[in-house]
Order: structure tokens, then C-alpha cells, then sequence
């Protein structure tokens, strides 16, 4: 553990934590292990939920939520599901080149919403496939087989073929256009997708690729504390959500005398003293009131507050300081950032519970709320349903700050360790892997 917890706070992340498990017990698919992206009705699967579920399971398994053989059976189906599908890249498809589209048919598995096939989700999808490998070590015939898909589904992701010939990673494909027309500029949460592209041993990226994107890096110095540069919280805890970055450094950092853990700490403190500092004037912000983030949030169909002109974003990634910012904070943003600060992260969340009850429902923590946009009877809008990445980013980041799991899981996975010297980082624990075999 990270920091000093009382048992109260223990008893207390332990429910929440078993709330967000149940999100990916009560709804995957009993048939191919596929997860949705919402609770809402209808909701296509997110492929990157997948990855945090296959997460998910091990975490449960310890946790005494699930037994092993129900864990065991539903990563199974998945990875199968996966391995089978299909690769042709027509727009019905699953995927293509080892890639998938970001949202998927939670029956048939084909692309829904005309969506990309997504570079960052896959590999996301492809970090958990990884750590249920990393988890299932056992000398039985399933995990044995757990194993081997999951060898199969890494080394056929062809990372090479996602750079379109340029110097770094493309965000995405599409059968109707090829690839969009932006790679990846600016720090993001795409370390672990650089570290999975540098570790392939069979299609792996060429030339200096993760360094032709740190080059981009925005280096900023704001309320008085240096840091790296990104706006939404949510950019600073994924990569986290697999990989320990305290003590191990790339070029960039050793250069900073920073790594991305302390980094993530000092966005958390930014993110706060923005909220104190309140430059909008927007209710519910205080120094126990912050959480901008990649959340849901009330569109311009929304009534304005007092007849005043608004814009609104709706589903948006929001940040700190130059925003966008209306009003909509995300609780699940501030409970992931429980590693980097404990204290304030815990504060944070208990008094946006205090103040506004409605955003817990089923024992979990909606999207986002906008105190601004008030109902009658006081109420702040409050997202229906619940979000897959929120409820996984949160389970994990509580179990690295109670116990490290997921951390020293992939400490063990070589192709993570690989791909991570392979970008230039040293130190710390990678002086000394875990070592699972592969994983």
C-alpha cells in the first residue's frame, strides 16, 4: 500500500471496489465474455472495457468476488472469441491485422457505429489479455490454453503496419478511408501502447518511434509546479492502471529528473488548485471538488442555468486549465487517482458523496455530475447508467494502492518489460523484473 489507510477507509474501498467489479459480473456476456461500454440499454461493446474486465478477474479472483474456475471460464471465452473473429477489415468485421474496432456487436461481434479500428483501445484490450496470461499460470489444460491465445492474439497485432510509414503510431483505421489523418501529438495515455508496439517480437514498430512522440511532449510549469502537460485526468491514471512507473524513467524524464508516477501526482494537485481557484465561477468547485476528465456531461439539449448562454460538451475529454470546462466533474477520476494521493483523492470523493448522494447509485459511481445545471428541487444533472472504463479504472488503481496486483503482474510479462527498455527506460524495478515467463 501506498499510504497509511485506517481501517475505515479499507472497509470503505473494499465496497466500492466490489461495486465496480459488479459492473463486468452482472454484465458480461455468459457466451463470449464480451463486456458493454455502458450499463444503458443497448450499449455496444467497448473493446478497451474488455481489457479491464480480462483485469478485473484476477483482482476479483484474490479478493474472494469470483471463484478462479468462473474467472478462468470467462477470460477463456473471450480470448477465443478474439482468436476466431473476424480479421478481413470489411466494415462487418471484428478487426483487422491484429487490430479491432473500438465498439462491437455484443452478439454477433461485428463493428457497430461506422467506428475506427482503434490503435490505443486494442491495446488496452490487448493489456489485459496479458495480464490474464501473467495471472493463469497453472499446468492445466485451460490455462495452459489461456496462455497460448493469448500469445496468439499479441504477436499477430502488426504495430509496424499502424505507423502508415510515418515516424509514429496512427490513432486509427477505417475500411471506408484507411487511416485517420493524426497520429499521436502530446503526452497521452498511450505509454502502455508504445511499450506493447516496442515488445512485439513478431511485428514490432521501427525506428525511434516512442521517442518521435515524446519530442511532442508540452513541458509547463502551472500554479507554480512543473509537470507534463495534459489536461484530463483520465491521461494520466490508464497507462498506471498496468504499468509501475515509480522509479523507472525514459529519456524524457531522466532529463525532468521526474517519473510518470510523480507526474501523475502533480497533475492531481493541479487539477485541484484549478477547482480552488474556480476561474469559471462554476458550482461544486472547491478544493474537494475537482475531476475534470474524459467523462459523460450534459449536451446543449440541456436547459441553461438562469437563462445564461452555455456551452455544453456532452461526452468530452475535459481538462485542466485550458479546458474544455462546463461545469461537469467525474468522482470515478478522482477515486482513480488514489495511488498518486491518497488523502486528497479520499477527502475528494467523500465530500462529493456528502453533497450530492444521487451520484452513487447500485453502489457506484455515475460518469460525471454538473452542479451548475441544478433540477428544481436542487439536484445536480447526474449521468444515467454506468461507463465500463470508469468502473475499471477505478477497481484497478484501488487494488495497486491496496495491494500492487496488477502492477507485479505485469512486472512479470517480458514483452511489457521488453517493450518498456526498448522505449529507454531504466531503473527502479526494471533493474530486477518479476519473471513469469511469457506471459
Amino acid at each position: 500500500m501506498t499510504d497509511s489507510a485506517t481501517p475505515t477507509d479499507e472497509n470503505w474501498l473494499d465496497t466500492m471496489q466490489r461495486s465496480a467489479f459488479d459492473y463486468f459480473a452482472q454484465l458480461v456476456d455468459p457466451h463470449n465474455g464480451l463486456v458493454p461500454d455502458t450499463s444503458r440499454e443497448g450499449s455496444p461493446v467497448s473493446i478497451a472495457v474488455v481489457g479491464f474486465a480480462l483485469s478485473a478477474y484476477p483482482v476479483a479472483v484474490e479478493r474472494g468476488w469470483m471463484s478462479r474456475a468462473d474467472a478462468l471460464r470467462h477470460s477463456l471465452d473471450v480470448l477465443r472469441f478474439f482468436r476466431d473473429s473476424d480479421q478481413g477489415g470489411t466494415p462487418q468485421a471484428t478487426g483487422y491485422k491484429g487490430f479491432y474496432y473500438h465498439f462491437l456487436d455484443i452478439r454477433s461481434g461485428a463493428r457497430v457505429w461506422q467506428s475506427e479500428l482503434s490503435m490505443i483501445d486494442t491495446a488496452l484490450l490487448i493489456a489485459g489479455v496479458l495480464t490474464a496470461a501473467a495471472y493463469f499460470r497453472d499446468d492445466t489444460p485451460d490455462e495452459v490454453e489461456l496462455r497460448r491465445i493469448a500469445d496468439t492474439l499479441y504477436r499477430r497485432v502488426d504495430w509496424h503496419w499502424a505507423q502508415d510509414g510515418g515516424e509514429t503510431i496512427r490513432q486509427g483505421w477505417k475500411p471506408e478511408c484507411g487511416f485517420l489523418h493524426y497520429g499521436w501529438e502530446g503526452y497521452s495515455e498511450a505509454i502502455v501502447l508504445y511499450a506493447l508496439a516496442m515488445g512485439s517480437p513478431t511485428h514490432p514498430v521501427s525506428g525511434d518511434c516512442y521517442h518521435a512522440w515524446t519530442v511532442t511532449y508540452q513541458w509547463e510549469n502551472l500554479y507554480d509546479g512543473d509537470f507534463l502537460y495534459a489536461g484530463p485526468l483520465f491521461v494520466h491514471h490508464f497507462s498506471h492502471a498496468w504499468i509501475d512507473f515509480r522509479g523507472i524513467r525514459d529519456h524524457f524524464m531522466r532529463e525532468k529528473r521526474s517519473d510518470y508516477f510523480e507526474n501523475s501526482r502533480r497533475a492531481v494537485l493541479i487539477q485541484r488548485e484549478y477547482a480552488r481557484l474556480n476561474p469559471h465561477g462554476f458550482a461544486g468547485y472547491d478544493e474537494n471538488g475537482w475531476g475534470l476528465s474524459a467523462c459523460d456531461g450534459p449536451s446543449d439539449e440541456q436547459q441553461d442555468v438562469g437563462n445564461e448562454p452555455r456551452r455544453l460538451f456532452g461526452y468530452a475529454a475535459r481538462g485542466v486549465p485550458y479546458g474544455p470546462d462546463d461545469g461537469t466533474l467525474s468522482a470515478p477520476a478522482v477515486l482513480a487517482s488514489l495511488p498518486f494521493a491518497p488523502r486528497i483523492a479520499l477527502e475528494g470523493v467523500r465530500n462529493m458523496l456528502l453533497r450530492y448522494p444521487q451520484i452513487l447509485s447500485d453502489g457506484r459511481l455515475a460518469s460525471a455530475f454538473n452542479p451548475s445545471l441544478a433540477a428544481i428541487d436542487g439536484a445536480a444533472w447526474v449521468s444515467t447508467g454506468h461507463y465500463g472504463l470508469d468502473q475499471g479504472i477505478v477497481l484497478m488503481m484501488i487494488e495497486n494502492h491496496r495491494s500492487g496486483l496488477p502492477w507485479r503482474l505485469m512486472r512479470g510479462c517480458p514483452y511489457l518489460v521488453d517493450g518498456l527498455r526498448r522505449a529507454g527506460f531504466r531503473g527502479g524495478w526494471l533493474l530486477h523484473p518479476a519473471h513469469h515467463g511469457a506471459c
